[in-house]
């Protein structure tokens, strides 16, 4: 019996099968069609999804594991770094040992691409890919449920309801991130909080740390030992640009005024297409140093993440210009901040003039919050 079955990513016996799912969904290959073929998929629908099924068959063919599929996987995220960044780039990565497993401990601004990028990091280093936390609100689709658990991503189940099923799903998640760190000897990418930060405020949840904490052997090891255990390494992602930004901060400005916001249905399936096709502007993932300090409680534990992730990210000329457009030109910034990067300040203008009135202030935030943070670490 596999006690994770109903989470866990798939293994490499299962791989061939969901494969051969993936290339009988027209729901799929019709997605597939239009991220390809973006103008011509609307004319000739059915001739395209045809040629890009072939094209897919072909190109997966002798697939038959995980680590074959993220090989075909890299292929993609080579042509999307090219075709949507101005630069990648990672620091921090050398001074971690590629034979340990890291629990990889991230700020969250995008849906897809910051566990990507994360494992492309690693791949590109030579260290191990990660096993990917991520909720299955976002599992509307099947086709999107079998493309996350073939490239590791394992499950979180948000949509139980009741206090006892609710409690189970969290133990459940914190025994597998348990065992996959401990027996499987896995790497694991999870979010410092539930939800993107859409207002570019990078906080960690303390939940999240009680979650994890849930597995600790209480009777044979302190909190600080168990944390120390896990090897938990705070990430940082910093995003030139955020494809995403008009519709964060549509919103924001929505749950400002009437209190809350309705998502359409796959909402956050097409913020996933939007993440992945949008410019990024120059993108740099920051790898922290292992949590082995003597922390009293969640609290503490969340507050050295954010140390971290505050102090690695690499602010861009776009935080600087949103941040100036905010609180004035002569507004005193972090210590050694430029506003450089391939955005200048009358491209990203334009950019912000093109969102509503009403939800620029919004938008604007979500750039400058990142120097907002900075500061006030300083301080």
């Amino acid at each position: 019996m596999d006690p994770f079955a109903e989470i866990r990513p798939y293994n490499d016996s299962e791989v061939a099968a969901v494969l051969e799912r993936l290339l009988a969904d027209p729901e799929f290959l019709g997605a597939l069609t239009r991220f390809r073929f973006k103008r011509l998929s609307g004319v000739l629908p059915g001739l395209l999804r045809r040629l890009v099924g072939w094209q897919l068959r072909r190109q997966l063919k002798g697939v038959a594991s995980v680590t074959a599929m993220q090989a075909v996987i890299e292929g993609y995220m080579d042509r999307m770094i090219s075709d949507t960044t101005a630069g990648f780039s990672v620091s921090g990565l050398d001074q971690l040992d590629p034979g340990q497993p890291f629990l990889f401990m991230s700020n969250h601004r995008d849906i897809a691409m910051d566990p990507a990028f994360t494992n492309y990091a690693l791949w590109s280093s030579g260290h191990n890919t990660v096993r990917i936390a991520i909720g299955d609100n976002l599992l509307t689709k099947p086709y999107v449920s079998d493309l996350m658990r073939l490239n590791k991503s394992f499950i979180v189940r948000r949509s139980v309801r009741g206090p006892r099923q609710i409690l189970k799903a969290y133990r459940d998640l914190s025994a597998y991130i348990r065992h996959s760190l401990l027996e499987e000897q896995a790497p694991i990418w999870i979010a410092q909080r539930e939800g993107r930060a859409k207002d570019g405020v990078d906080r960690t949840e303390p939940a999240i740390i009680k979650m994890l904490a849930m597995s600790q052997d209480k009777a044979n090891e302190s909190f600080s030992e168990y944390i120390g255990g896990l090897n938990i390494v705070p990430v940082t992602i910093s995003y030139e640009l955020d494809p995403c930004d008009e519709a964060k901060a549509r919103e924001l400005a929505a749950v400002a005024s009437s209190g809350s916001y309705e998502k359409a249905e796959h909402e956050d399936v097409e913020s996933i297409a939007k993440g992945i096709a949008g410019n990024k502007g120059q993108v740099h993932v920051a790898f922290g140093t292992p949590l082995k300090g003597d922390y009293d409680n969640a609290d503490a534990v969340a507050a050295e993440i954010d140390r971290q992730i505050c102090a690695n990210y690499v602010l861009h000329g776009t935080n600087i210009y949103a941040y100036r457009a905010l609180h004035g030109d002569d507004a005193a910034l972090p210590q050694g901040a430029a506003a450089a990067g391939s955005c200048d300040e009358a491209e990203f203008n334009r950019r912000m003039q093109a969102i509503p009135e009403d939800q620029r202030p919004y938008a604007l935030a979500i750039y400058a919050n990142a120097v907002v943070s900075q500061l006030a670490a300083e301080a």
